[in-house]
């Protein structure tokens, strides 16, 4: 599989801008502020639905000048190629209302997208995914989740809703606690929340655990690699339920336990009844605190170097070399996924400004690791920092203006 065509109409920088493209590495070369991460970022837009930048699709927008009758909103078509069949895809962002989305010309939902085209970003940002908050670990899991099988989208999105509403019923609560029948109402229907919420996260948990699972030897590769032989890096499911059951977190130095524990995490129906049982356990506390205290949003990815946490413990060369190994191993990940998805599954492969943040070391280890993919998307500063092994295409980046050599 691979991005033959991208075009863009108002999305970030680029009133217009038509690409042709072909398998192997291309390089976006320019200045820092030209517009390279754009352009790299709609192809990344195109395959997940979301930005690996920005939160907010308005972001993604071009702002009108002043007096200009330009529409308010983004459209983004790619043809993608698989096995020689070509798949148009097309979506609007549509400043303030529902993307619209088709493909082939014919109407869908955007989620409907999602598949088609596959993609793993490596990106500077990438770091805050060993260094910062577990949402961040999370959102790893759950698009490589969605990358497998896209109808976990809507699981996805189902999730933020009941947890959202779920969220808001016990922020009110407190107000009845001055009545017992506003009590009792409050009770009963935070049981039924709880229940839905049960049933979704459920789901969303042996997801995670089956993509960890497939993920698990080759973020140990590919560390071993990047790193050239030295920690060992581990990683670990961290279960809100199993806290509060009594389990504690991954034990480095007890790896043996983690395969019984991501088991019992595998058995949707097994997992809901436990959630609810912690949920009605919880409910004087999470009305205290109006916030939902135990579920899949409050899970983690826990990672070890040499037996340590990656996190606080670890040095800034080994957080990077961890971050892209988590990278490259979504990337093999998906690749070898033709179990799932049949023959034609390989991802393309974006490397967002990378190559300028690692050391001579981990800048040839990751270039030989990738030269040989189907397509390599890469952006650089300036030539010098596009290694040898992806010479391939090459297009200069300039003032929003995109010139090919």
């Amino acid at each position: 599989m691979y991005l033959s065509d991208l075009s863009l109409d108002n999305f970030r920088s680029y009133k217009d801008l038509v690409l042709s493209l072909s398998p192997g590495p291309t390089a976006f070369v320019g200045p820092n502020g030209q517009g390279k991460t754009n352009l790299v970022e709609a192809v990344a837009y195109m395959a997940t639905l979301s930005s690996h930048r920005v939160g907010a699709d308005t972001a993604l927008v071009r702002r009108a000048p002043p007096g200009s009758s330009q529409p308010q909103g983004a459209v983004l078509r790619a043809k993608v190629v698989h096995t020689d069949r070509p798949t148009v895809l097309e979506i609007e962002i549509i400043a303030g209302k529902a993307n619209r989305a088709r493909i082939n010309r014919g109407n869908c939902r955007p989620r409907d997208l999602l598949g088609i085209l596959r993609a793993v970003v490596f990106a500077p940002e990438d770091l805050a995914v060993v260094r910062e908050e577990p949402g961040l670990r999370r959102r790893l899991l759950d698009d490589l989740a969605v990358a497998l099988r896209p109808g976990l989208a809507s699981v996805l999105a189902e999730h933020s809703k009941i947890l959202a509403q779920r969220a808001s019923l016990l922020k009110s609560a407190r107000a009845a606690r001055s009545s017992a029948t506003g009590t009792r109402s409050v009770i009963s229907t935070l049981e039924v929340w709880d229940a839905q919420l049960a049933d979704v996260a459920s789901r969303l948990i042996a997801a995670r655990i089956e993509v960890l699972r497939r993920l698990r030897p080759w973020v140990e590769s590919s560390y071993e690699t990047v790193s050239v032989g030295r920690s060992s890096v581990h990683a670990a499911y961290r279960s809100s339920l199993d806290a509060h059951e009594g389990t504690g977190d991954p034990d480095p130095q007890r790896k043996e336990t983690w395969h019984e524990t991501e088991e019992a995490l595998r058995d949707p129906a097994a997992v809901a009844v436990r959630l609810r049982t912690a949920m009605a356990q919880l409910h004087e506390r999470e009305i205290d605190r109006g916030a939902n205290l135990v579920g899949a949003h409050r899970d983690d990815l826990s990672l070890f170097l040499g037996g340590l946490p990656a996190r606080g413990f670890a040095s800034h060369g080994e957080q990077w070399s961890l971050a892209l190994a988590l990278r490259l191993a979504s990337y093999e990940m998906l690749r070898h996924s033709a179990d799932t998805y049949g023959g034609d599954s390989e991802p393309v492969l974006i490397l967002d400004d990378v190559f300028a943040s690692l050391d001579q070391q981990r800048r040839r280890a990751l270039a030989k690791m990738v030269a040989n993919a189907q397509q390599v998307l890469l952006t650089a500063a300036v030539d010098a920092d596009v290694p040898a092994e992806l010479n391939g295409a090459r297009f200069h980046v300039l003032g929003g203006k995109v010139t090919n050599d």
